[in-house]
C-alpha cells in the first residue's frame, strides 16, 4: 500500500472515531449526565452504551464545559470573543451555546476534514430545529471550504494538519486574530504526526495572542491500562501519536510552555472530576444508574487529561485550578520485588479465594470470560509445582462476584454476600468444605459440599465488596463483616458479628471511633481482632487509614494506627498479616504516574515503605484489581496472585491469564523482619 492510501485509510479511522463519540455522547445525554437536546440530530441511529461509558463521555462533556464556561465568565465584557474548535467533529457545541443565551458577542468556527464538515452541513440543513439557529442570511454550501456561514457560526471543511490552509479559510471567514479567542481540541492532535500536531500548537500560539488553548487527550501509554488503550485504537487504525513523545501532565504541560503558551494547567480526570466538581453533583451522577465498575472509572480517568494554556492576561485568569489536595507521593524502596509467572491457566476477576486444610486453596465466583460466573477451583502446590483442578458443579457460590469466602475452624469456610448485578446482591451463608482423600492427583476431579447456614438474630443488609473476618472473642469465633456497599448505598459502613458456634447474629461491644464507611477495602485477622486497610471511600476516592479492632474484656475496640509515611491510599487490593507487620499487595489508586505494587506496613513501629514490582518475566499487561492473593509461608514468604483485570472503558476485557507469584523475601530482609518464630495469620481476602 502506498504512503497516500495509508494515510487516507487512516484518516478515514480518524473520522470514524466522531461517528463512535458522537453515539456516546448522545447515550450519556439520554441517561441524564448532561443535557443536550441537539445532539441527536446528529446520529442516525440511538444506542445505549454501558455506565462506564456514559460515565468516561459525562466526565469529558464536563470538563470542557466547564472550561468554555470560563472563557466566556471572564471575556463577557469583551467587545468581540471567538471558540475555534479544531476537529470538530459532530459536536454540537454552538447550538448548545446558542440555545443558553450564552453567545453574546462571540462566534464560533469549527474545522474538521471536508468529508465531516459536509456531512455536519447537510444534517444541519436537514433539521429544523437546528437550521432556525442560525439567522436569517445565513448560507450553506456543500462544496466548502466554509460549509456553513452566519453571523455566529462558521463551519469550515480543511485539513488541521495544514495550518496555512486553515488560517486562510479562517481570516476568509472572518476570524479577528486579535479577539480573545478560545481553542478546543478533544481528542484531535494526538491523531496526527507529533511533528504536525506541535506545528499546530505553535501555530496557534503565534496567530491568536489572546487565546486560551483546551485540549482533552490520553495519557500514560505503557501501564496496564495504557497498553490496552494503545492496542485498541492501533486496531482501529487510529494511533495515538503523542502518547509516545508526551506520556504524562507534566510532558504536556512543558510541550505548551516550550512551544510558546505562557501559562499552563493540566489535570488528569481524576483530579478533575474529585476537586472541581462539587460533591452534589458528583453524588448525582453516582446515583443516575446501577455502577459497580470503580476501578475501571478510576483508570479511565487517570489515562485522560484536560489541559488549559494561556496567552495573554486576559485569558490567563480561565485556566484550571490546581486541585487544593496534592496527591500522596508513594515511599518507594529502591528495591524492587520480582514476579515470576507459574504454568497454571486460571483467569476470572470478582472472585474470592481462602486456604482450607491440606494447604488447598479454593476460589469461588467471579466472572470469566463469557461474562457468566466463573466455575469454582482448587489450587495446589506439589512438589512439581502448582495444580489448578476443578471443583464439582456449585450453584450456590459460582454466580457470585464481589463476595467473601472465610476459613473457621474444621476445615470449613463461610461464603457471605455478593452479587449477580449490580442491582441483584445475594444473601445467605453458605457453609463450604472440600470433599477429598490426601493430595489430588493431575485427574482428580474435587467434589465441592455446599450447606445452606440458617442463621438467627438481626442480619446485616444484603451487601458485596464488604470483609468478612474471623475474631475471637472470650474464647469464641466470630465472623465480622464490615463495609460493602449494595444497591442502594454506594458506601456502608456497619459491622456485624455472626457466632460462629450458635449461628446467630449476634451484638458485640465495639468502642471507639469505628472507620469510615467504606467498600473493596482489606481486613486482616489480627491478635484476636483484625486490621483494616484502605477502601473506596464514599467521595468516590481511595482511603488511606490503618485501623486495628483490638479485643478487650467488653468486646473489641477500634484504634486509628498513625504511620510515617503513610502508605499510599488505594482499593480493590489485597492484604496478609505476618507478625506485626501488614503486607499490601495490588490495587487501584489515583498515582496515575505509577500503579500499586507491594507496601510493607510495620504495625509496631508504625512506619510503611512501597516496592515496585517487577514484572519483566510474565505476561503483561498485568492488572492487580479485583484480584485474589494469598500468603505462602515454608521456607520463604511468597504472595500467589491469582486472576484479576477488567472491563477496561471502552477498549475492551482483560484477564490476567496466569498465575504469578511475589518473592517476598528482599522486602522482609530490608525490614528486618526475622520469620522465624512469628505467629503468621492469614487474611480472609475480600473485595
Amino acid at each position: 500500500m502506498t504512503n497516500g492510501k495509508k494515510q487516507n485509510s487512516s484518516d478515514t479511522a480518524v473520522q470514524g472515531t466522531n461517528d463512535s463519540s458522537v453515539v456516546s455522547k448522545v447515550s450519556a445525554a439520554a441517561q441524564g449526565y448532561f443535557e443536550d437536546c441537539f445532539l441527536q440530530h446528529f446520529v442516525c441511529k440511538v444506542a445505549r452504551r454501558s455506565p462506564l461509558i456514559n460515565r468516561g463521555y459525562y466526565v469529558r462533556w464536563r470538563a470542557v464545559d466547564h472550561c468554555v464556561r470560563a472563557f466566556l465568565q471572564v471575556t463577557q465584557h469583551c467587545a468581540k470573543r471567538q471558540i475555534l474548535s479544531l476537529g470538530a467533529g459532530f459536536d454540537s457545541l454552538y447550538f448548545r451555546l446558542y440555545g443558553d443565551a450564552a453567545l453574546n458577542k462571540a462566534v464560533v468556527f469549527e474545522v474538521d476534514f471536508p468529508e465531516v464538515t459536509r456531512r455536519k452541513a447537510a444534517l444541519i440543513q436537514s433539521s429544523v430545529s437546528l437550521s432556525k439557529m442560525l439567522d436569517s442570511q445565513h448560507s450553506l454550501c456543500l462544496t466548502g471550504p466554509v460549509y456553513v456561514s452566519s453571523s455566529q457560526y462558521f463551519l469550515l471543511g480543511v485539513d488541521v494538519r495544514h495550518e496555512s490552509h486553515v488560517e486562510e479559510a479562517l481570516v476568509k471567514a472572518g476570524l479577528d486574530p486579535t479577539a480573545p479567542t478560545l481553542i478546543l481540541s478533544e481528542v484531535v492532535l494526538t491523531y496526527m504526526e507529533t511533528q504536525r500536531s506541535d506545528d499546530i500548537i505553535k501555530w496557534a500560539a503565534r496567530l491568536l495572542p489572546q487565546s486560551l488553548f483546551v485540549m482533552y487527550e490520553q495519557i500514560h501509554p505503557q501501564d496496564p491500562f495504557g497498553r490496552i488503550m494503545q492496542e485498541h485504537f492501533l486496531k482501529l487504525n487510529s494511533t495515538l501519536h503523542a502518547l509516545r513523545q508526551y506520556p504524562d501532565t507534566d510532558a504536556q504541560r512543558q510541550r505548551f510552555l516550550d512551544k510558546g503558551w505562557e501559562k499552563c494547567v493540566c489535570l488528569d480526570m481524576n483530579e478533575f472530576f474529585l476537586r472541581l466538581i462539587p460533591d452534589d453533583e458528583r453524588y448525582r451522577v453516582e446515583y443516575l444508574e446501577p455502577f459497580d465498575e470503580h476501578e475501571e472509572w478510576h483508570q479511565k480517568c487517570s489515562h485522560y487529561f484536560i489541559l488549559t494554556a494561556s496567552r495573554g492576561s486576559l485569558t490567563a485568569q480561565s485556566l484550571l485550578i490546581h486541585p487544593s489536595v496534592p496527591l500522596q507521593w508513594p515511599s518507594w524502596s529502591p528495591s524492587g520485588l520480582v514476579v515470576k509467572t507459574e504454568p497454571v491457566c486460571l483467569e476470572g476477576f470478582g472472585m474470592a479465594s481462602t486456604f482450607l486444610d491440606g494447604g488447598l486453596i479454593l476460589l469461588t465466583g467471579g466472572s470469566c470470560r463469557t461474562g457468566r460466573g466463573a466455575p469454582s477451583r482448587v489450587l495446589h502446590r506439589g512438589l512439581e509445582g502448582w495444580r489448578s483442578f476443578h471443583v464439582t458443579p456449585s450453584a450456590c457460590s459460582s454466580v457470585r462476584r464481589y463476595h467473601s469466602i472465610t476459613s473457621i475452624a474444621g476445615g470449613v469456610a463461610v461464603i457471605y454476600g455478593g452479587r449477580s448485578s449490580p442491582v441483584s446482591p445475594i444473601g445467605g451463608l453458605v457453609k463450604v468444605s472440600l470433599r477429598l482423600e490426601g493430595s489430588p492427583g493431575p485427574e482428580d476431579v474435587v467434589e465441592l459440599h455446599e450447606e445452606e447456614m440458617t442463621c438467627t438474630g438481626a442480619h446485616p443488609p444484603l451487601r458485596w465488596r464488604h470483609s468478612a473476618t474471623l475474631v475471637c472473642h472470650k474464647g469464641k469465633d466470630f465472623l465480622f463483616i464490615f463495609g460493602g456497599k449494595n444497591e442502594s448505598e454506594a458506601v456502608l459502613g456497619d459491622g456485624y458479628f455472626l457466632d460462629l458456634d450458635q449461628k446467630h447474629w449476634t451484638e458485640v461491644a465495639v468502642e471507639g471511633a469505628a472507620p469510615e464507611a467504606r467498600h473493596s477495602h482489606s481486613a486482616c485477622s489480627y491478635q484476636g481482632g483484625l486490621v483494616l486497610f484502605g477502601g473506596h471511600g464514599r467521595r468516590g476516592e481511595p482511603l488511606g487509614d490503618i485501623m486495628v479492632m483490638k479485643p478487650n474484656e467488653r468486646g473489641f475496640c477500634w484504634e486509628r494506627i498513625d504511620v510515617q509515611p503513610p502508605p499510599c491510599p488505594r482499593y480493590s487490593h489485597g492484604a496478609h498479616v505476618i507478625g506485626d507487620h501488614l503486607i499490601v499487595v495490588g490495587g487501584v489508586w489515583l498515582r496515575s504516574d505509577s500503579v500499586p505494587g507491594v507496601a510493607l506496613i510495620n504495625l509496631s513501629r508504625r512506619c510503611s515503605v512501597e516496592f515496585r514490582l517487577i514484572t519483566a518475566s510474565v505476561p503483561w499487561p498485568l492488572m492487580l484489581h479485583s484480584f485474589c492473593s494469598e500468603l505462602m509461608v515454608q521456607k520463604e514468604a511468597e504472595l500467589i496472585l491469582i486472576g484479576g483485570g477488567g472491563n477496561c472503558f471502552s477498549f475492551g476485557t482483560h484477564f490476567n491469564p496466569q498465575l504469578v507469584t511475589v518473592d517476598l523475601s528482599p522486602a522482609l530482609t530490608e525490614t528486618e523482619l526475622t520469620l522465624r518464630g512469628s505467629e503468621v495469620t492469614r487474611q480472609e481476602f475480600v473485595i
